[in-house]
């Protein structure tokens, strides 16, 4: 019997060393100590994946995060965000400016959607792009004056691709951080002083949603036209299952500013912010629990699916998160 054990022994102690072993769940540290923060992180598949964020710095991987590679987009300006509408079409939205991709990101061009004299008062600073459809897409951000504070707020519609773009008036006059579109009419933006507006017919009309809360709404997640979530300062985090017509506020102990949230399905929930936080939920957003982070730099960006994850942040900080 005695010599039974010995031998299962010896023979799981070899095979640890001769079969690969899983890496354990949870969020690791890829790389920090960059001069520029990491504001925007898109990932088209396992692969491939784009980091970017101050000074116009823009990384790209395609072999899933083990090595980054430079690219230069010919912008000093931040980049506030990237968006992919596919694996060959998509958007970076650089302060003033907006840059397409039509072959993956390996090249990318400036579109010009404005004139100067359209923002004879200001200068335009755009922060968030998402297309609705092929042809409908919004851009939202503020007008700014040569004090760069905030004198309007800014959205802008393409509806042939982004060859033209428009701006919309809207109900809110103060900035506008994010948005999201759920189909080709439902769409969510969200901004300062806890405002929320929505849209049901591609970004043509928005309308306001009442939610309550005074703090800045930096980001907004809608799984379908129902369920949506938006996250912001001081802790604020907002779930609705009406489509926006009512908004109820999580409480939980976490006081710490919120600026993203994504869900990779309809139960599991990510929140990063400030500080390197960093929450999740299984639960379709009723509760949540604080995760082990291996950073304490602010997070900025953040992308999940079932499979993988990725956050971004201050110092050129990116994490990974292994299942």
């Amino acid at each position: 019997m005695k010599k039974l054990v010995l031998g299962l022994f010896v023979l799981v102690f070899f095979l640890g060393f001769i079969l690969p072993v899983n890496a354990q769940e949870g969020w690791n540290l890829v790389r920090t100590g960059d001069p520029d923060d990491f504001i925007t992180v898109f990932f088209t598949d396992s692969k491939r994946g784009y980091v970017a964020g101050d000074n116009g710095r823009f990384l790209f991987t395609v072999d899933g995060g083990k090595n980054w590679q430079r690219q230069f987009v010919y912008t000093e300006d931040n980049i506030n965000e990237i968006y992919f509408r596919n694996d060959d079409d998509g958007y970076l939205v650089t302060g003033k400016k907006l840059f397409i991709t039509r072959d993956g990101g390996k090249s990318w061009r400036e579109e010009v959607i404005y004139q100067p004299r359209d923002f004879s008062k200001g200068t335009p600073e755009f922060l968030s792009v998402r297309f609705a459809d092929k042809n409908r897409g919004v851009i939202v951000g503020s007008v700014l004056n040569n004090s760069d504070r905030v004198i309007d707020s800014l959205v802008m519609r393409t509806d042939d691709g982004g060859l033209t773009w428009q701006r919309i008036p809207v109900p809110f006059k103060d900035e506008l951080y994010h948005l999201d579109f759920v189909n080709s009419s439902d769409g969510w933006i969200v901004g300062d002083m806890g405002a929320v507006l929505s849209t049901r017919d591609g970004g043509l009309t928005w309308q306001v949603q009442i939610t309550g809360v005074q703090k800045a709404l930096y980001n907004v997640d809608f799984r379908d036209s129902k369920d949506g979530f938006a996250v912001g300062g001081g802790g604020t985090i907002l779930r609705t299952e009406n489509g926006g017509e009512t908004w109820e506020q999580i409480k939980t102990d976490f006081t710490s500013t919120f600026l993203r949230v994504h869900f990779a399905s309809d139960k599991e929930g990510w929140i990063v912010g400030h500080g390197g936080t960093i929450l999740r939920s299984s639960d379709k957003g009723k509760t949540w629990i604080k995760q082990e982070s291996p950073t304490s730099k602010s997070l900025y960006g953040l992308f999940m699916s079932k499979k993988y994850g990725w956050a971004v942040g201050a110092s050129g900080t990116i994490l990974k998160y292994d299942r």
